[in-house]
């Protein structure tokens, strides 16, 4: 049996596949019988890239190298069109990618296109995806720049849909921003396999840029990238293989290579400090309490940092007020606040922002016992007011007030920026589109908006208003009750933490609904119910921002 196979696999909308065998010579020649066959579907693929159909067969050692190419959409009578390197590859391959385009009517729509088998002696497999309209550049209606995130998607689908066909070395087309790319490649073939067999796992392959000289941007966003996918594998951990103890260990293992400095402190510090909110939370559960303090000096010691501050509740059980069982294992995401900040400050270190980071990550488990706190229980802060635990289901607000004074009386930031999986209000209000983000300061609000806009993983304003604060005080018996009155609980959470801000500039992001597991149109370079990392690429650019407020 001779065959010259030119095999095109087809994914529409990274879901379908269709093989075509091109048969170049009858088997009656060796005996058998003359193939026939027209062009069929093989199966399906699912969407989170679950199943492989077929793959390339070579030892474990054996480079499998494959390649990503763009290709913008029709536009009236121009038929779709390669990018420059795409068309280098074309002519390397003596046009048989434009052929192989024009065969098969693709129309550069963006995120969809095909993986062609056996058309370069170097490069096993070529995936040809759709990067929609040449030149796009920032939507306002969208609130993102649409070349960027273009770039992303493609480069994201094509490098995912190599990794599935057992390429283990993966090249990526600039596709003019280079930096995009890289992150949407590295993002989409990511993923959590600590607990599966070694033979079952996913393999994540290695990626290169193909046929650019813009290294810098590239490996920038592979820094982004990676930090993100750090991020991913702290909050999709099992809460038993990410206690509060074992999240600091990481946080070590991650920061201190990158010349960051870690602080662990332990039950005593915590006393000592009077860390008493928090403590009323932690007390439930039988895995010692930890506050994370980590210091990044990016230029002069003397100058002021920038605080952030992670909810790191490593398991939330809702306490005495137990969850609805259905949704249990999730909570194990309400600590994606605190694993933001690691790997925000891990790729601030490895980019060499030139400014000061400090962090304080509270760390517990809110789990239900004899010891632990009782709805109607009242705690003093340390800034002398009270606060009623009303729900200790809404223990974030808890977890964070007392180690939010204190780090802003000890460290005398310029800035706070509070992330936390706070409240599902904010899930009704923009479901997995956009993190919440509430601030006094309409200058901090204009940098994450444009930061968004730029990594594609935006933020929305909400209402900080004193309509809110009148939710949350009077009470009878005392200052601040920690559920309030009404159904807009992520805005009442966001009042009662402005109320322990009293004078410096201050945002605080609600990602309960990006950080968690997003289950409704995840952005294509993720992956739908797995834990997303968000917004860290955007906290790293407002960083950036702020860095270098002269740069664009």
């Amino acid at each position: 049996m001779m065959l010259a196979n030119r095999v095109a696999i087809a994914f529409h909308k990274n879901v379908h596949f269709y093989k075509r065998i091109r048969v170049t010579k009858s088997w009656k020649d060796a005996g058998g019988y003359e193939d026939k066959r027209v062009p069929s579907p093989i199966g399906c693929m699912s969407s989170v890239g679950q199943f492989r159909h077929f793959a390339i067969k070579c030892d474990e050692n054996c480079a499998v190298k494959g390649v990503v190419i763009g290709v913008y959409s029709k536009e009236g009578e121009r038929e779709p069109k390669l990018t420059s390197s795409g068309e280098k590859f074309d002519d390397r391959a003596q046009g048989k990618i434009s052929d192989l385009v024009r065969e098969t009517q693709m129309r550069g729509e963006l995120g969809k296109g095909m993986v062609f088998m056996n058309v370069d002696p170097e490069f096993s497999a070529v995936a040809v995806v759709g990067l929609g309209q040449e030149g796009a550049g920032y939507n306002d209606l969208e609130m993102i720049d649409e070349g960027m995130e273009n770039a992303r998607v493609a480069a994201g689908v094509g490098a995912r849909a190599l990794q599935l066909q057992g390429v283990n070395e993966v090249y990526v087309d600039s596709m003019e921003y280079p930096e995009q790319a890289a992150e949407g490649s590295a993002l989409a073939i990511w993923r959590y396999n600590s607990n599966r067999r070694k033979q079952d796992r996913t393999q994540i392959p290695k990626l290169e840029l193909y046929d650019s000289p813009e290294m810098d941007a590239w490996t920038r966003g592979l820094f982004k990238a990676e930090s993100q996918n750090l991020a991913r594998r702290l909050s999709d951990s099992p809460a038993n293989q990410m206690t509060p103890t074992i999240f600091a260990q990481s946080t070590v293992d991650a920061l201190c290579p990158c010349g960051v400095s870690v602080d662990i402190r332990s039950m005593d510090w915590i006393e000592e400090n009077r860390l008493n909110s928090f403590l009323m939370v932690a007390k439930g559960s039988c895995e010692p309490p930890v506050v994370l303090e980590v210091n990044y000096c990016g230029t002069a010691p003397e100058d002021k940092p920038i605080l952030l501050l992670g909810k790191g509740i490593t398991y939330n059980s809702g306490g005495l007020c137990l969850r609805p069982k259905k949704c249990m294992q999730l909570y194990r995401g309400c600590m994606a606040g605190a694993a933001v900040c690691v790997a925000t400050i891990r790729a601030a270190a490895a980019l060499s922002l030139p400014l000061n980071i400090s962090a304080v990550l509270p760390l517990c488990e809110n789990m239900p016992s004899g010891m632990a706190v009782k709805p109607g229980d009242v705690v003093t802060l340390l800034n002398g007011k009270t606060m009623g635990i009303k729900d200790v289901s809404k223990a974030g607000v808890v977890v964070m007030a007392d180690p939010l004074l204190y780090a802003q009386a000890n460290f005398k930031p310029r800035l706070v920026v509070d992330i936390a999986t706070m409240s599902y209000g904010v899930c009704c209000g923009l479901g997995g589109s956009a993190a919440g983000i509430f601030s006094n300061s309409n200058f901090v609000y204009k940098q994450f908006e444009k930061a968004g806009g730029l990594t594609g993983d935006r933020l929305w304003r909400l209402p900080l208003w004193n309509y809110f604060k009148r939710l949350i005080s009077p009470n009878l018996t005392y200052d601040i009750n920690n559920r309030g009155r009404g159904p807009a609980s992520s805005c009442i959470a966001a009042a009662i933490l402005h109320e322990l801000v009293p004078c410096v500039d201050w945002a605080h992001l609600d990602i309960r609904n990006v950080g968690m597991i997003t289950q409704y149109a995840p952005l294509p370079y993720l992956l739908r119910d797995r834990m997303t990392g968000r917004p860290t690429r955007t906290i790293i650019q407002f960083l950036y921002q702020m860095a270098c407020p002269d740069n664009k």
